[in-house]
This record gives C-alpha cells, structure tokens and sequence, in this order.
C-alpha cells in the first residue's frame, strides 16, 4: 500500500492530483500549522502576465492549524474570483460545460477555509476520475512532528511505501522511515503542455485552467 499526505489546497495544480492518483491512501494534513500566503488559501490562473493569483481572505492568529483558519467574509472576494475565472477562461472551448460546479461554490458564504479547499479537491477529483481514499490526520491520531509523523502515519493505515513530493529530499529524515521498514519513492510528474489563449504555455497553474480548455472528459494518463 502506498501512502502520500499534503495540506489541503485551495484550487491545487496537477501535480497535486498526480500524487494523488498514484497513491491508495492520500492523507489531507489538515491539523498542521497555516501559513498564511502560500497554497493553502491561494492558487494562480492564467493571465497575460504568467499568473494571476486568487487568493481566500482569512481571519488567521498563530499558530492556528489549517482546520481551524475562518474566512473573512468582510472581504467582497467571491465576485472578484468569478469575475476573474469569467474574463479569463469564458472563451475557452469547455467553459460552459466546466462552469456550474465552480458558480454553485461561490454562491455558497463559506465559513472556513477547510471547508472551501475540500470542496475545491473534491470536485477536481471526481472531474480527473481519480477515486483514491482520502483520509484526514485529525482523524488519524497520530503523535510526532515532520518526518516521525509521516512514518506514524504510514504505520496507522499499513502503508509500506510513502510516495514523497519531488522537494521531499530537501527536509524529510530518510532514515526514519528505513529503520520502519517503508520505502520512500519519489514524485516525477511531468506537467502537460496544452493550448491556452495565447502566448507562450504558462505551467503549474490551478488544475481549474487544464478542465476548462481541455474539458472534464480528460482522464488517465493525458494529464
């Protein structure tokens, strides 16, 4: 059984979903600390400029966990989002096709970012026909911190493969996971390249702007 974990995103790129898909258990790391402006509450689309970022206003006070960052709803953000995912991609072939899934959530006040970013992965998920098991570590109850909690968590669920992120190299204890028993693979995902309005291809965007100019029939080894 192999096993990959990664905090819950907002609008993840491909890359996400192809770690996904090539694990049988993806554990949403849910109950680790927020950080403010990367990927959990943000993520980029197509723009002119190489990227335009979307971003979900938080109320956040350190060090909350990701599961218990609220949304600011002050913040008029939900019509900007559709405005720019309108100008953006309504040109694009499977805009109207891809569309009402992405209306219905911003019709929705939503009240934690959780709760939004779940919606997000979810949705993208059932689009790219992936059916892995996701579990959540808040559920888990696993101890330990940075590596020696990935180990645990492998252990938890009898995974003995932990198929790491490319950049994995660069902080995980390799050896803890060796004295466990579980081997460690790392991710080569190779993003693909397709045609987008204009210009050079920009990638790693949100999956959002691979589903709506190549449609929500893609599956398998085509992305």
């Amino acid at each position: 059984m192999i096993l990959a974990a990664h905090q819950p995103q907002f609008l993840p790129w491909l890359g996400y979903f192809d770690k996904m898909r090539r694990c049988d258990v993806f554990v949403l790391l849910d109950d680790v600390q927020f950080k403010k402006n990367e990927w959990q509450n943000r993520n980029r689309i197509w723009s002119r400029e190489g990227g335009q970022w979307l971003t979900v206003p938080v109320l956040h006070h350190f060090p909350e966990n990701i599961n218990e960052v609220r949304i600011n709803n002050a913040v008029v953000w939900r019509q900007k989002h559709q405005k720019s995912l309108r100008q953006t991609y309504s040109h694009s072939k499977h805009f109207e096709d891809c569309w009402g899934p992405w209306e219905k959530m911003y019709a929705q006040e939503w009240k934690t970012l959780l709760a939004i970013n779940l919606y997000t992965i979810e949705h993208i998920m059932k689009v790219l026909k992936i059916s892995t098991r996701m579990e959540y570590s808040s559920q888990l109850n696993v101890e330990g911190h940075s590596t020696e909690r990935l180990v645990n968590l492998c252990k938890k669920v009898g995974a003995r493969t932990y198929l790491a992120g490319a950049g994995g190299r660069d902080y995980m204890d390799l050896k803890l996971f060796d004295k466990a028993g579980i081997q460690v693979i790392f991710q080569e995902y190779r993003h693909p390249v397709y045609q987008q309005f204009g210009g050079a291809f920009i990638p790693n965007l949100s999956a959002v702007d691979f589903i709506f100019y190549c449609g929500s029939e893609i599956a398998g080894e085509k992305w």
